[in-house]
């Protein structure tokens, strides 16, 4: 999702600090409404760090009852998603500490495009409409030399430039969520996407093309 969509997504509600209030003065079906507002974002994330559907569910099941435990310590100087976003991390980390498994799970074509800012690759075609059987083979070499690339990434490189093209976070909520300066985020953004882009071009991909390559 993209930084407008999630703007406009927040904008059809009330604000989160008002919602969060709400919940801390007893009202139950408040925290609800933050509940469904970023599960989806909240279950990605957790799918992305865990690889295993059960365990992101109860990750991010975990993370909610967590969070709203612990309402009294949201000031509200981040976003609720950004204060959110490190405790869902903190499951997903403590879950993978208790399981050494690698358990693996291929990304569809729609996240694996965004991850290296690829949206010709991402979007959509019209309604009941497919793409040509030459575009689809082109989408799916790319999809897989992506594939390969991000989860080569340091992991600190990939968090990055999954809460950036993934879950659409500005460089200042990057920078919150993952406790480092917004010069680290910016770094962090240009080292993946240049990795991305030579990974592409190894695969005879050319990154600048139509399609494939980086957009501001």
């Amino acid at each position: 999702m993209s930084s407008g969509a999630v703007t406009a997504a927040r904008a059809t509600g009330p604000a989160d600090v008002e919602i969060v209030q709400r919940a801390r003065e007893g009202d139950h079906e408040a925290f609800r409404v933050l509940v469904e507002r970023y599960q989806s974002r909240a279950y990605r994330l957790a799918l992305r760090v865990l690889r295993d559907e059960e365990q992101a569910r109860d990750a991010v099941q975990d993370a909610f009852l967590k969070a709203y435990g612990s309402l009294d310590r949201f000031q509200g100087r981040s976003g609720f998603y950004t204060w959110l976003y490190r405790i869902v991390m903190n499951q997903c980390l403590d879950r993978k500490r208790r399981d050494k498994s690698d358990r693996e799970l291929e990304w569809d074509d729609v996240t694996a495009a965004r991850a290296a800012r690829t949206p010709a690759a991402g979007s959509f075609e019209g309604e009941g409409a497919g793409p040509a059987p030459d575009v689809a083979a082109e989408r799916g070499e790319l999809r897989q030399v992506l594939e390969k690339a991000i989860a080569e990434l340091p992991d600190d490189a990939r968090r990055t430039i999954e809460l950036r093209e993934i879950d659409g976070l500005s460089y200042r909520e990057i920078a919150e969520a993952l406790g480092v300066p917004k010069g680290t985020v910016m770094s962090r953004l240009h080292y993946a996407r240049r990795r991305l882009q030579e990974s592409l071009r190894s695969a005879g991909i050319d990154p600048l093309a139509e399609g494939a390559g980086e957009t501001a």
